[in-house]
């Protein structure tokens, strides 16, 4: 059973995501579920990927995540002159001390947004590489930790390809989870000509939560309960996704392990102390689809990975959601 202790910081994490909703909302208007699963992706401590079309708000949103959080926020413009030591920092050689001393770069910052992150070249989106992955860089012999909180949002356009790279592989696996913001509604539309006749919202918005708060919100998160059978189900997901004999690339362990962080990040928002089935249901598509490679057969056919997800999710047997907890409280 979850104790009194655990129930009351679920509480205050709960309280504390709806500011932070809050006040990401005021400014991405009409878009509750793709602001819910960024926040998702911020408590579980993952990187977020923003793909979609131009114009519907992915900067927009990424810099409203960014500045509802009192911490150091970098934006990098990624363009095809963009250097790796742009992003890592550099070693300038001082006269008076003679010797070396690195000059970091933007990526030295709590919260890093990289906008249109596929128009630099490959050699430039590995520098991050390292970076996403183990939260430091290297450079000339040493490493460099990065601050904590470290999370990489990244834009890009999925149709725009005219001097653009696409990501590799190794890129896209270190984005926990893949956004696509969609066209607003009619009316959420209106609200926005209405609102935004004067100062962007952005000017108005402040921090809803502090970079130490923030922290001891995804100490929290990683405390939430899963069950054995909600493991062994979300490996079954990803397992499919590896033997399916229409994609030629399927998800990676590490896939796995987003998926259940982020599931983790879900069942504390809905004030739960452990995950179900359905956290893992939800979060199947924006934390897997993306890592997937259509086979030949499929890009022919127009099947699109979140197809073969869905597919996926449907002829994989679900456990018993209340199962490892009368276990627990036996």
């Amino acid at each position: 059973m979850t104790t009194y202790e655990e129930q009351s910081k679920l509480t205050d994490l709960s309280a504390t995501a709806e500011r932070v909703r809050r006040a990401v909302e005021s400014v991405i208007e009409g878009k509750p579920e793709v602001v819910r699963l960024s926040l998702t992706v911020l408590l579980a401590g993952g990187h977020l990927l923003l793909e979609d079309v131009p114009g519907v708000g992915k900067t927009m949103l990424a810099r409203a995540l960014a500045k509802s959080v009192d911490c150091s926020v970098q934006r990098i413009q990624f363009t095809p002159d963009l250097l790796p030591s742009d992003i890592t920092g550099i070693s300038v050689y001082d006269q008076g001390r003679q010797e070396f001393e690195f000059k970091p770069g933007a990526v030295f910052a709590q919260i890093v947004i990289g906008d249109e992150i596929n128009r630099a070249s490959p050699k430039t989106q590995s520098a991050l590489l390292e970076a996403m992955e183990e939260r430091q860089v290297s450079a000339d012999g040493r490493t460099y930790p990065l601050p904590d909180p470290f999370m990489v949002i990244a834009t890009q356009n999925p149709v725009e390809m005219e001097g653009t790279y696409p990501l590799p592989e190794a890129q896209r696996d270190r984005f926990m989870a893949r956004v696509s913001v969609g066209y607003p509604s009619p009316e959420a539309e209106l609200r926005m000509l209405e609102s935004r006749d004067g100062l962007s919202p952005l000017d108005a918005l402040r921090p809803a939560v502090g970079a130490h708060e923030l922290v001891k919100l995804i100490e929290s998160v990683r405390e939430v309960h899963v069950s054995d059978a909600v493991r062994r189900y979300a490996v079954d997901i990803t397992t499919a996704t590896r033997t399916h004999p229409e994609l030629r690339l399927g998800a990676s362990p590490r896939a796995t392990l987003h998926l259940v962080r982020a599931a983790k990040a879900a069942a504390a928002l809905a004030g739960r102390g452990f995950v179900l089935p359905d956290d893992i249901q939800q979060l199947a598509v924006p934390v897997l689809a993306h890592r997937l490679l259509p086979g030949a057969q499929a890009q022919l056919n127009r099947h699109s990975t979140e197809q073969f997800v869905t597919e996926i999710l449907r002829r994989t047997s679900v456990p018993d959601p209340y199962a490892a907890q009368r276990l627990r409280g036996a």
